[in-house]
């Protein structure tokens, strides 16, 4: 897919190879701070699942759109945790942030 150049200086890079992939790429380009990974639920369930992240962020807007996903349908309860670390609302959207931990 390539990658996307945003005004001031901000790069995309597209990864299609799965999420490990995609997560070494940013660790390596992070050096020793932290990496995020942007994306929907479909996502963020895909890298609890794997082990792969230990706190995530999720954006709550107060607008139905008539379809979706259960983000927490999918997780593996019997071996990963959610545990609330912070919330932050405003007039138009919640910030939740949990941290994953094993069960």
């Amino acid at each position: 897919m390539g990658d996307h150049e945003r005004p001031g200086g901000t790069t995309f890079h597209f990864v299609n190879d799965g999420i490990e992939t995609a997560l070494d790429q940013a660790r390596e380009a992070a050096g020793d701070r932290d990496v995020r990974i942007a994306g929907g639920g479909a996502t963020i369930l895909e890298y609890v699942n794997a082990g792969l992240i230990d706190e995530f962020s999720i954006a709550l807007s107060p607008v139905l759109f008539g379809s979706g996903i259960r983000l927490f349908e999918g997780v593996d309860a019997g071996r990963v945790a959610l545990e609330p670390v912070r919330a932050e609302p405003t007039q138009q959207v919640t910030h939740l942030t949990y941290a994953v931990r094993e069960r």
